[in-house]
């Protein structure tokens, strides 16, 4: 018996010892996993951290439109069939990035072909430049009901800083100027002639106190008058007029309206984007941007070349290859390269088929828009275009390879802003509408 208790307690000792093993193991067991899983967790909260860091990091911050009116010609632009029955007078260069060819027009801005995103595959159902202008700058076709913003009035709404100075800049805008839309004409684009011409209105030709005087009568006659009858707490019990009035006093004694000074600029640096309007005002908007200004857009018109194609486009493209080049290039020294995108382009493109005159009339299929900077991917070519004489009548999309809408070039831009597109607001009468009805072409973006 002896034995057998002995035995018994042995057993139930080993149970025991085996149970406290167990618990003892489970325990560990427990803090391990425990351990493990706050390691996993700690490890995916790190990599999270460093994702949103990283996306931080690839989201533009300003714009500049580079805005070509008229219709620039793809064939003697961005993309070339020299050689071919559409390439006519026009020569191919190489880039700087391989097997990619310019038009013998930009040698300059080939050179900075590595850095930039070039689609050669637009398309637009519009072919009127009126009706193709506001499809481009705004995204949308028009609609008699109903007046959208421009992408530039986008941005601006959807940012906030501390500025003195218009945060939405046109630069020789011509008929068609960006405008805020349903958004409010506050967002509309404050517009200036060549930028070797000071700013007008912003100097007072009266003595301080008689300025002061006519001020305080505005505010206290005529504004009290203005008010009367309106809706309560318009704008904080301001009039639009009234708003107007004290932005244009705060920019008028701002140290920030030095950057439409140009003048400041080394000789050197004037001299690079070229002595014409045009790539004054790309200097103008490198100035602007480095100020903080959201979206400036610089305009070059004439290029609408029905007539004498060839040596109308050449003529702009000398033009354009300056300011672009210059553009970039200061960009890049000033340390705002990545955070700023650029767009160049107009509404559409010309025809593959030269006229009788020597022209090429409008074609809103397969043409080209220029990127660079900001989440824009380096060094790639989206899209191609055929050799084949095409007619109107035929389908164009058959020679068009990847082609890009409109509203997803917009919804693109809008994305690499951090901008919710599929955001709606509200219209003026009430009706939701989302920012962008396009989709995101991903292979633009830098991944």
């Amino acid at each position: 018996m002896e034995s057998l208790n002995e035995r018994e307690y042995g057993c139930q000792s080993l149970v025991d010892f085996r149970r406290r093993q167990f618990l003892r193991s489970t325990a560990i067991s427990t803090v391990g996993l425990a351990t493990a899983g706050s390691l996993t967790h700690f490890a995916e909260r790190l990599a999270r951290a460093s994702e949103s860091k990283q996306a931080k990091k690839l989201l533009a911050k300003n714009l500049i439109i580079l805005w070509m009116q008229g219709g620039p010609s793809q064939l003697e632009t961005f993309d070339p069939h020299a050689g071919t029955k559409i390439g006519g007078e026009v020569k191919a260069i190489s880039t700087s990035l391989a097997d990619i060819q310019f038009a013998h027009t930009l040698p300059k801005t080939a050179e900075w072909m590595h850095q930039a995103t070039l689609v050669r595959s637009m398309i637009s159902r519009e072919g009127d430049h009126e009706r193709a202008t506001y499809n481009m700058k705004t995204g949308w076709r028009p609609d008699p009901t109903l007046i959208h913003p421009a992408i530039g009035s986008v941005l601006c709404h959807n940012t906030s800083d501390n500025l003195e100075i218009p945060r939405h800049v046109s630069i020789l805008s011509g008929e068609w100027p960006a405008r805020g839309g349903y958004l409010g004409s506050e967002l509309d684009a404050f517009k200036i002639d060549d930028p070797k011409n000071p700013l007008p209105n912003l100097i007072s030709y009266t003595a301080p106190e008689v300025l002061e005087k006519r001020l305080a009568d505005l505010q206290n006659v005529v504004e009290k008058e203005f008010r009367r009858g309106r809706i309560r707490n318009l704008d904080k019990e301001k009039t639009m007029h009234e708003s107007s009035t004290g932005r244009a006093r705060t920019m008028m004694s701002s140290e920030q309206i030095k950057a439409f000074d140009i003048g400041s600029e080394p000789k050197n640096v004037l001299d690079s984007f070229g002595d014409t309007p045009f790539g004054r005002g790309c200097l103008a908007a490198v100035r602007l941007i480095e100020q903080g200004v959201r979206c400036v857009e610089v305009e070059l018109s004439g290029w609408d070349s029905h007539v004498e194609n060839h040596a109308l486009q050449s003529g702009r493209c000398n033009i354009l290859d300056s300011g672009l080049h210059a553009l970039i290039t200061q960009l890049q020294e000033r340390g705002l390269f990545e955070d700023t995108v650029v767009m160049c382009g107009g509404e559409f493109g010309r025809t593959p088929q030269i006229n009788v005159a020597g022209g090429r009339d409008h074609w809103p299929t397969g043409f080209s828009t220029f990127l660079a900077g900001g989440p824009m991917r380096r060094g790639y070519v989206h899209g191609k275009t055929t050799n084949e004489l095409m007619q109107r009548e035929k389908d164009p999309l058959s020679g068009v390879e990847n082609a890009v809408r409109i509203e997803d070039l917009h919804a693109t831009l809008l994305h690499s802003f951090g901008l919710d597109f599929t955001q709606e607001l509200q219209t003026p009468i009430g009706r939701p509408l989302a920012i962008s009805q396009g989709n995101i072409i991903k292979d633009l973006l830098q991944v």
